[in-house]
């Protein structure tokens, strides 16, 4: 998948200090997914259905905002979340935290794990022959599974649960 070198293991969590988003350190995603996961956190978080601009989610999360509005383009084409242009737009979650899960995340932002799976060809006259191929596969179902069964709302509750301060209305900007 991408860059990443995926294990099974523990799933995202963060500081109780604030929203900042951090994996466990044994678990390795893309820096791009990594970003894409804290991303939805924060809008399903903090965003309460409202609309939150990427300059917000950034600050709040340490991300480069024009990665993240880079990121939150797939995301949109993926149509997890939504883009609202003008005063008081921003972005938020297109379907319930319920329904989204982080192999949707996964995959809107690196494609399919199946297609990830197939290791490149080998210039040898034995080609795979003497490869475990077989194994890659089934790596990427049992890493999709995991991933499917963690949704964005479980985050949310777990990050409650282990007191990750929600962002307060002093950060709004209100016009009239």
């Amino acid at each position: 998948m991408g860059a990443g070198v995926y294990r099974s293991g523990p799933v995202p969590h963060w500081h109780p200090q604030g929203a900042l988003c951090i994996l466990d350190p044994g678990m390795r995603l893309s820096l791009q997914v990594h970003y894409a996961i804290c991303g939805v956190f924060d809008l399903a978080y903090n965003g309460q259905g409202e609309p939150v601009q990427v300059r917000v989610i950034g600050e709040r999360q340490g991300i480069p905002g024009r990665y993240l509005e880079q990121i939150f383009q797939k995301l949109r084409v993926a149509e997890l979340i939504q883009g609202k242009r003008g005063p008081g737009g921003g972005y938020r979650l297109a379907r319930s935290a319920a329904e989204i899960t982080l192999l949707h995340i996964v995959e809107a932002v690196e494609g399919p794990l199946e297609k990830e799976s197939r290791m490149p060809a080998v210039d040898s006259p034995s080609g795979s022959v003497h490869r475990p191929d077989f194994l890659w596969a089934d790596l990427a179902s049992r890493f999709g599974s995991a991933l499917s069964e963690t949704s964005v709302e479980s985050l949310c509750r777990r990050a409650a649960q282990t007191g990750v301060a929600r962002s307060s209305a002093e950060g709004l900007v209100y016009q009239i």
